[in-house]
């Protein structure tokens, strides 16, 4: 790849992904609309920054105790010792658009029925629209034994707690390396956020301990919870191929149960029944659901596979409630085949935006998410694929001049330089 050449590309960056949906430049006259948005990550700060600009006369309400943003797609770099936890921690309050209203709490209820959410508080909020992005839950507490707590210590790590626990993740990895033993990674057998990213920890740590000479010291095993690494036929085929290379073991169907921190095991639940691991270092993935108060609302699938872990109804092309039509989820919690990472979220909160937009102007909504998701899927210090695929499985390339599935410097440079400042102008509404 030519340097130069990339060089003319970069300002492409802030538009990865740029083949989707922008957003219609069209204004609405909200005529006193109601707009509730659930939550302010991502998905809620990129919409409340371009239905304040798009819908006049509307009174908009984010619903978010959070005070603190975090780059998530960041934590793999601060596990990885490369960035600090300042580095991906920002203000909510330096998104929020001035003219919506922020209150500063949890939603404690959803009622669909009464067209309103109830707040910690008790404060009562109706809307004529709601647009459900309250994030997903990481539910540690399923795996019997384990606690946040203990990340940093006892040979645990899980870079998904936040940016301090993705720094004493860091410190983990170092002592493992130093130390030598058996190193375990995994993915939990539920819906989760960015399903790369104990991918990218596992070669992370495999290429930290090639550049420290200390690769014949540990032993590396990734525990795939199915029969496939990834839900991506090819992406499935070039990682097990490069594990293969890297020497790094597979142990397919397993999906961790409990941990005993002192003892230093692990039992996961496999088609044969429990197996009990011995390790010296341990990355935790945890299951993820939606949040309780979503889960225990009639928002959630009432049956199939998104059923269990309440993930939001909802049309996979619209992302609208087909049992509330003035319900939209966007994000994590979105009951959809794919979407749980922000690039997902780039492309999914235009189209109900754009379909919100129609519907007030008197118009036919046909805006359509079609299911992209993008992985940069780093594999050394330095070197990363660019995944992009849509709800089809199907590898889409925003940058025609990368190769998905080539270890390129130019997909890490992307990861490293690129990402966060397209994912800052997205919450301004502007990516």
């Amino acid at each position: 790849m030519d340097r130069r050449y990339f060089l003319k590309a970069g300002s492409l960056l802030a538009a990865l992904g740029a083949s989707g949906l922008t957003g219609a430049a069209t204004q609405a006259q909200g005529k006193g609309v109601r707009i509730v948005i659930a939550g302010a990550g991502a998905a809620g700060l990129s919409l409340a920054a371009r239905l304040a600009r798009q819908v006049d006369n509307a009174s908009i309400i984010v619903v978010d105790a959070k005070k603190e943003h975090h780059f998530q797609p960041g934590l793999t770099l601060v596990g990885a010792g490369i960035w600090t936890p300042s580095h991906i921690t920002d203000s909510n309050a330096r998104y929020m658009p001035r003219s919506v209203r922020w209150v500063q709490e949890a939603v404690a209820e959803f009622d669909p029925d009464g067209n309103q959410v109830v707040t910690a508080s008790g404060q009562r909020l109706p809307y004529d629209f709601l647009f459900v992005a309250t994030g997903l839950k990481l539910d540690y507490a399923a795996i019997d034994g384990m606690n946040p707590d203990l990340i940093g210590r006892n040979g645990i790590a899980s870079i998904y707690a936040g940016p301090q626990a993705a720094q004493a993740s860091a410190g983990a990895i170092d002592q493992f390396i130093e130390k030598g033993g058996v190193g375990l990674f995994m993915r939990p057998a539920t819906e989760m956020k960015c399903a790369g990213a104990p991918l990218k920890i596992t070669f992370l740590v495999d290429d930290k301990a090639r550049i420290k000479g200390r690769r014949d010291a540990v032993q590396l095993v990734y525990n795939a919870h199915n029969d496939a690494v990834f839900s991506v036929v090819p992406v499935n085929e070039k990682v097990r191929t490069l594990f293969s290379e890297r020497d790094i073991g597979v142990n397919y169907g397993h999906v961790l149960r409990s941990i005993d921190p002192g003892a230093r095991k692990a039992v996961f639940t496999t088609g044969k029944g429990e197996a009990t691991l011995d390790y010296d270092f341990l990355h935790v993935v945890p299951p993820m659901r939606a949040p309780d108060a979503v889960r225990n609302s009639p928002l959630p699938w009432q049956v199939g596979a998104l059923a269990a872990d309440g993930w939001v109804e909802a049309d996979k092309a619209t992302l609208r409630h087909p049992r509330y039509p003035n319900v939209f989820s966007v994000g994590d919690v979105a009951g959809v085949p794919r979407g749980k990472t922000a690039a997902s979220v780039k492309w999914q909160v235009p189209v109900v935006v754009d379909n919100l937009m129609a519907e007030l102007n008197g118009k036919e909504p046909r805006a359509v998410y079609n299911g992209y998701t993008s992985c940069p899927m780093v594999t050394r210090y330095g070197k990363a694929m660019l995944i992009e695929f849509d709800y089809d499985g199907k590898l889409v390339q925003s940058f025609p001049f990368i190769d998905p599935l080539e270890e390129l410097w130019i997909s890490w440079l992307i990861d490293e330089k690129g990402l966060i400042g397209a994912y800052r102008a997205m919450l301004r509404g502007r990516a």
